[in-house]
């Protein structure tokens, strides 16, 4: 069994018992959280299809670190105009496990 949710504007794929790093959500550790944007859920054959959501679906998980991924380094550069940027990003997470799928 698996679901499609969405959240942080972006779409993962989840099972029960996976671990998942997605946007930064403001949740305490070791809380349970509910995802409610279900867009897909498959069970074997049967396959249920939201529009835009699946209605009554549910994501539960257990939030279980935050953190900061690793540096992208950004640099831009015009050539023959003397001009270069260099800059770095680290993006948030919050990094959760999927209990259950209801």
């Amino acid at each position: 069994m698996y679901a499609v949710i969405k959240t942080g504007g972006k779409q993962y794929k989840v099972a029960p018992g996976e671990k998942l790093k997605i946007e930064q959500i403001p949740a305490e550790l070791d809380s349970q959280i509910v995802l409610d944007k279900v867009l897909m859920i498959a069970d074997g054959d049967a396959v249920k299809i939201g529009t835009p959501f699946v209605e009554g679906a549910t994501v539960k998980a257990t939030v279980l670190s935050h953190g900061r991924h690793d540096k992208v380094r950004i640099f831009k550069m015009r050539r023959r105009k003397h001009y270069q940027k260099r800059q770095g990003h680290r993006q948030n997470f919050t990094e959760i496990r999927v209990d259950a799928i209801a």
